[in-house]
């Protein structure tokens, strides 16, 4: 019996040191395309391979194209909670302001900030971490001549309120892509830099996207 009881808790003992960190990226069609060979989820994984943290994280893509926040809302449950995360990235705003322009739908700020902060609370509310990231650009010029940049600077900031407020970890992708694009975008063109379409990332904007979320999830 002895024996037998030395085993079990050997084996549990073994079973919890290999238990993979399972991190969820939550998003639209950029996230979707994160999954994808030179996507930034797979090259969060790479980042992680090099330093030697491979066999700690399982990293999963939970994006679908045109999504907004609420849509993130309707299919938390199913895409996200069922799947017991330890760690959710929250990576949505893009359509919430370019789908106004595009589509004539979007997502007005209060309705922004109510779905957003209920999306945090139910999260949390399962037991995982929260990281939340800004949306990016709508077109990629550095003299806020994007005709979206008022928009995305607003919701931007009401995302980084959240994280303050709830004290979580933020990846300002709003102010490192300018950053980036402010260096090397010097003839101030509106894509090509970070991007192949104004929005959804290239490989250069892969890797930053890549490196400022790995830099977010190993702080954990």
């Amino acid at each position: 019996m002895k024996l037998i009881s030395c085993a079990l808790i050997v084996m549990t003992l073994l079973t919890g040191m290999n238990t993979k960190k399972k991190v969820i990226f939550f998003g639209d069609s950029i996230t979707e395309a994160g999954v994808k060979p030179g996507g930034y989820i797979v090259k969060v994984g790479e980042l992680a391979a090099k330093e030697n943290k491979a066999d700690q994280y399982e990293f999963v893509g939970a994006g679908i194209g045109g999504n907004k926040v609420y849509d993130l809302y309707l299919r938390l449950e199913d895409d996200v909670l069922n799947k017991n995360p330890d760690v959710v990235v929250i990576y949505i705003g893009v359509n919430d302001v370019w789908h106004k322009q595009s589509h004539g739908t979007g997502t007005d700020y209060d309705k922004f900030e109510k779905f957003y902060s209920a999306l945090i609370k139910k999260i949390q509310a399962k037991g995982a971490k929260v990281i939340l990231a800004t949306p990016a650009v709508v077109g990629e010029r550095t003299d806020f001549s994007n005709e979206l940049d008022g928009d995305l600077n607003r919701y931007s900031s009401l995302i980084r309120t959240l994280a303050e407020k709830n004290k979580l970890p933020l990846v300002d992708l709003r102010k490192a892509f300018l950053e980036y694009n402010k260096v090397n975008n010097p003839e101030n063109k509106e894509s090509g830099i970070l991007t192949t379409d104004r929005v959804h990332l290239n490989d250069k904007g892969n890797d930053l996207v890549a490196n400022e979320m790995w830099k977010a999830i190993k702080g954990l």
